[in-house]
């Protein structure tokens, strides 16, 4: 049996941030494809899995002398998804419900 040599502080420190940052990062796939597993199926069974906001657009737009004058626009209905992530162009319902004025700027 070969002799390892011991490892330092320092490298045992980067291994560990590489296990931790490679696990993270396959948990939120994990997680994302989950979410969008779950959403096809509800499509696929004609459940609830779309759905509408009333937002209002808030335009912004910039004038000469540096300031910036908003602008508010008609409400208008935008399509989302019952999920926790954004799949399929649109974005999820929770989160359009907490921003009904979406800021455009100009």
């Amino acid at each position: 049996m070969a002799d390892q040599p011991a490892r330092s502080g320092r490298e045992l420190i980067l291994l560990a941030v590489r296990k931790f940052l490679l696990g993270a990062v396959l948990l939120a796939a994990l997680a994302y494809a989950l979410d969008y597993s779950v959403l096809r199926f509800r499509m696929a069974t004609n459940r609830n899995a779309m759905g509408t906001v009333t937002v209002r657009p808030v335009y912004a737009v910039p004038q000469k002398n540096h300031r910036t004058e908003f602008l508010v626009g008609d409400s208008q209905d935008q399509a989302c998804v019952h999920s926790l992530f954004p799949h399929l162009g649109d974005a999820p319902c929770w989160y359009l419900t907490r921003h009904k004025e979406q800021q455009i700027n100009m």
